[in-house]
Parts: structure tokens; C-alpha cells; sequence
């Protein structure tokens, strides 16, 4: 992003939304004292304030073991074990002996849907692993939705732990919450409220067939109306928001002031690693990571009805510190059972590792839109931006199998395929729409957090110009993007969209649905290319970010690592 950009989209995320008011800037708070040093406070160990200490998960995705993690360090990738149903579970126990009776637990959703078993069980396999963990409060993400609406709330019903979402309605009849819009609860002696908020663009981001029945809502909506009603009517000390909404609108929500009165934004969906607290001007934020490999641990001291002093770390799920807890073994095991023979198979072998953590182009959806592309022959192939699945990563000189379990986490849905006909004009204002999608200069207007992906296209864009002045050049299979000329295109079908849509390309021509999924394509290209070695390549390349960008948030202290 260009030094010019980078300060507009500083200026926008740090706008108070109030005529006239100066903008205020997202930076990390200052480093405080550890938690060890926190529960040795003079005023804790005195009486008169509590240490409570809250753990934060989110975007677990149904990974269930531990698994290859991506890492950027020293301008690299890094690749660590970590993660693991059973390696979480000890390590929550270990973390709660610290700070007994004093600590929470929550979940930030996303939880049963990103893996095999989660998918073919709608989620129902997932729902005994989290109540293991005895989490204490859970938010529904974007995905809660995949399985539908009735499946989602009998899921999240299965929950031991609360519920919690403020902005996901009935949408019929009187239009009802369908989970209470906020919690209490009393650590120690302090009694702290949360409300909850998932991603208002849901219908969007998602095929738009799995919100049907349910309305979504935006913090404006009722944010101060939960806070006031958490602070004067029950009492609370404290006040958080538990929000599955992307960092870039978790921030832009810290600076509004139907903010006011919140402490902490405890966020997800962007997969974003938060290391230090971020402060906007009406609260602070988080976001943990994702797939089980962190937990973001929160300490504070309380004391008069205040934040005395904090601590936070995301800390690693790492099976090297922490034993698998044999119970959680079994149970993992147990869901697994219906289905192993079929998700143990290998369907293929790579040499590079497959990642899927970039911004612009990953090597995961290079492989994936490569195999649509070879099937079929369309003139480009396109596959819709994600963060989803951790990493395979082969031994060096060596290969990595892929099972076809490992192909249901990078393709949570096995969605059926897509071909239209579309001009290269359309085509060019589609590119402008998902470039607006991941790089809006307001950050209210970002949702997701990467680009779509593509096989047959090369595009050349600016990622700090604004909306119709990103794109600088589009060529199909070699040759300059020509505007009146019609060309193939070939995508997943989402259910719901109209029929004349795909991947978000309105009034495709010739539009047909295909008797075969991503799942059978992709496999089939394995079994006839392995080893693969998919890389970055050039599909898309921005003149102003790296190709190896790793967050939508540019311009200020934070760092993906």
C-alpha cells in the first residue's frame, strides 16, 4: 500500500463517527506487567481487587488434531506443530489451575464447520469435543449457518456452555433473537456482561441459502442499548463484546461511540493473530487465531469497579508443552469412527507446501483452481477467497500425502460446479467489486479479508487506489483482457444465489449447473498430476503490497507472525 493510501485507510479505521471530531489511531497499548505479576499485585494479594482472567478461542474450524502451522518469521514462512482438540483441553486445565474460579472461557465461533467430520455430521460430532472443554460462553460465526438454520440452533443448543448474539433475528413473525442478545456472569466477586455480535455480511460472504430464515442486524443497531442495560440494570464492572466480524470492522467498531462503554472487543472470522491489545477509541481489541493452534489469555486486575492493570498473551497450542489429555483422545477417536476408512484414504501427494494464508494468491487455491481448469477448459476458473485449513507441509526432498479428509478441510462444502459466459467488461467491474471487497478503504465495507482466486486470468491491480481504479491490467490465457469479447468462466454454484450469478458476477449468460463437484474434480486431478507443487505464481499481483501479504491491515503496528 502506498505511503498516501496507508494514511487514508489509518485515517478512516480511527474516525470517530461524529461531525467534525479528529481521528484517533489504532496502536498497541503499552506493554504491562506479566500475569504472574498481576495475581502478586499489592491490591490482589491485600483483598481489595480480583484477578479474573479470561480465555478466548475462535475459528477452530472442527480441526481436530494437531496439524502443520504457518508462522512468518524473519521475513519467511515458518512451519510449527501445533493445535489438536486434546492438546487444547490440557492446556485450558493448565491455564484455569492458574487462576482458579476466577477464569472464563469463550469461544468466538466458527467452531463446527472448517473439517471432514464437522461437515458429514453437520456438526453434531463437534458438539461433545467443545463440551469437554467446558467452555462457558460461545458465539455463533459466518459458518454457524452452513448446515442451516434449523441445524445450527439444535448445534449450539447442544452446547453446554451460553449463547450469545445480539444481531441474528427470526426472520418471521415478530422477528425475535434467536439467542440472548447478552450474558452475565460473576468472577470472584465481579460481575462482568457480555454481548455478542456475528458478521453483518454473512448472507453475502456465504451461499446465501444458508442464512434463509434468519434476519442479521449491525452493532448501530442496538450496541449501546445491550451496553447500558449490562452496566446499569445488571451491574457490570466490566463489559465486553464477543464479535465474529473481521479485524478491519472489529477496529472501526472500537471507535464508534455506540462503543462507548465497552472494554474489550474480543473478535474473529479474519484469522488475525492480535499479540498486543489494539486501541481504538472507545475499546481495546483482540483476535486469537485460528484452528485450535492459540488461546488469547486476558488478565486483569479489578479493583473499585475498574481495569487496574492487564496483561495479554496468545499463546501457542503446542503439543510439545502440553500432553493430549486421553480422554479427549477417545472422543476424538469416537467421532472420527463412522467415517475413517473413507477420510483416511490418500488422494494425493505434494512437494510444496499448501497454504492458504495469503491475502492475494495462495498455493492451496492454485492447486484447487488448476484442477477446474484442466477439467473443463473454460477460459479462467475462479475460486472464492478463504482462510480456511492449516497448512501440509512435506518433509524437505520429500512428499506430503493428501487424504481425503485433508480435502474436506479445504473444501468444507462439496459444492456442485458452475460454467456462464461473461464479457470482459463484466469481468473487470467483478475484479473491482472483490478488490473493494478485501481493500475498501472503509473499513466498515471489508468483509473476508482475501481476494478470489483464479486459474486462465492474470491480474495487475493497485490495492490503495479507490474502488473502479484498482484494476491496471487483466489478461485471459496470455492475451489483453478484451471488454466486448464473451469468455468462459467456470465456478462453484452457491445455493440461493439467482441463477444468472456466479462467485458474485451478476447476469452470467448461458449459466449452467454441473453434474460434478469441486470435491470429484479436485480429486481427479490428483490422482492423474500427484506429486503436485503448486507455488505463488503472478495470478494476481498488486503494484503497491507484497505478494506475501498476510492481513488486511496495513498502516499500523499490527503484524501477522
Amino acid at each position: 500500500m502506498t505511503p498516501k493510501a496507508r494514511r487514508e485507510f489509518i485515517k478512516h479505521i480511527g474516525r470517530i463517527a461524529v461531525g467534525g471530531a479528529a481521528p484517533v489511531l489504532i496502536h498497541s497499548l503499552p506493554r504491562t506487567a506479566g500475569a504472574a505479576a498481576i495475581a502478586q499485585s499489592r491490591a490482589v494479594r491485600a483483598g481489595r481487587a480480583r484477578h479474573i482472567t479470561i480465555l478466548h478461542t475462535a475459528d477452530i474450524h472442527a480441526q481436530l488434531d494437531a496439524h502443520d502451522e504457518f508462522f512468518w518469521e524473519q521475513g519467511k514462512p515458518v512451519f510449527k506443530r501445533r493445535g489438536g482438540f486434546a492438546t487444547l483441553r490440557t492446556m485450558i486445565d493448565t491455564l484455569r489451575r492458574e487462576n482458579p474460579g476466577n477464569t472464563l472461557l469463550v469461544d468466538g465461533g466458527d467452531c463446527f464447520q472448517g473439517g471432514a467430520v464437522a461437515s458429514l455430521s453437520k456438526g453434531q460430532a463437534i458438539v461433545p469435543l467443545v463440551n469437554a472443554i467446558a467452555y462457558d460462553l460461545v458465539l455463533p460465526g459466518n459458518w454457524e449457518v452452513v448446515y442451516g438454520k434449523d441445524m445450527m440452533i439444535a448445534d449450539l443448543n447442544g452446547y453446554s456452555a451460553a449463547k450469545v448474539c445480539a444481531n441474528m433475528f427470526h426472520a418471521d413473525g415478530a422477528g425475535a433473537p434467536i439467542f440472548p442478545p447478552y450474558q452475565t456472569f460473576t468472577i470472584g466477586d465481579v460481575k462482568v456482561g457480555f454481548t455478542g455480535y456475528n458478521d453483518p455480511f454473512t448472507p453475502t460472504r456465504q451461499s446465501p441459502a444458508y442464512s434463509r430464515g434468519i434476519r442479521f442486524g449491525h452493532p448501530r443497531d442496538n450496541l449501546a442499548e445491550h451496553v447500558k442495560a449490562l452496566r446499569e440494570r445488571e451491574g457490570c464492572a466490566l463489559v465486553f463484546v464477543l464479535a465474529h466480524m473481521g479485524l478491519t470492522q472489529q477496529l472501526d467498531l472500537a471507535n464508534q461511540p455506540y462503543a462507548r462503554g465497552v472494554d474489550y472487543i474480543l473478535g474473529a472470522d479474519t484469522h488475525e493473530r492480535i499479540r498486543d491489545p489494539l486501541r481504538g477509541r472507545y475499546a481495546r481489541v483482540t483476535e486469537p487465531g485460528s484452528f485450535g493452534s492459540f488461546v488469547g489469555k486476558l488478565d486483569l486486575v479489578v479493583e473499585g469497579g475498574r481495569i487496574a492493570d492487564h496483561a495479554y498473551a496468545l499463546l501457542d497450542v503446542d503439543p510439545a508443552r502440553y500432553a493430549e489429555d486421553a480422554e479427549m483422545k477417545t472422543l476424538v477417536t469416537a467421532a472420527r469412527a463412522p467415517y475413517r476408512q473413507d477420510l483416511d484414504r490418500v488422494v494425493g501427494r505434494t512437494t510444496t507446501p499448501l497454504v492458504r494464508y495469503y491475502v492475494i494468491e495462495t498455493p492451496m487455491d492454485n492447486l484447487i483452481t488448476d484442477a477446474l481448469h484442466w477439467k473443463f477448459q473454460t477460459d479462467f476458473a475462479v475460486s472464492n477467497g478463504f482462510r480456511f485449513c492449516p497448512p501440509l507441509v512435506p518433509p524437505e526432498g520429500g512428499e506430503a500425502t493428501i487424504t481425503n479428509e485433508y480435502v474436506w478441510s479445504m473444501l468444507p462444502v462439496d459444492s456442485v460446479l458452475k460454467s456462464g459466459v461473461v464479457t470482459g467488461q463484466q469481468i473487470r467491474d467483478w475484479l473491482e467489486n472483490e478488490l473493494e471487497n478485501a481493500f475498501a478503504k472503509d473499513p466498515a465495507k471489508r468483509f473476508g479479508g482475501w481476494l478470489v482466486r483464479f486459474k486462465g486470468m492474470t491480474v495487475t491491480f493497485t490495492a490503495g487506489n479507490r474502488q473502479g481504479d484498482r484494476v491496471r491490467a487483466v489478461k485471459m490465457n496470455g492475451a489483453p483482457l478484451v471488454l466486448d469479447r464473451r469468455y468462459t468462466m467456470l465456478g462453484c454454484d452457491r445455493e440461493g444465489d439467482p441463477e444468472n450469478v456466479l462467485c458474485r458476477l451478476p447476469n452470467v449468460a448461458n449459466a449452467r449447473v454441473l453434474d460434478v463437484s469441486v470435491h470429484d474434480v479436485l480429486i481427479e486431478y490428483l490422482s492423474t498430476h500427484s506429486p503436485v507443487a503448486p507455488v505463488i505464481e503472478g495470478r494476481a499481483v498488486a503494484t503497491d503490497v507484497p505478494p506475501t501479504l498476510l492481513s488486511q491491515l496495513e498502516g499500523t503496528s499490527y503484524r501477522f507472525r
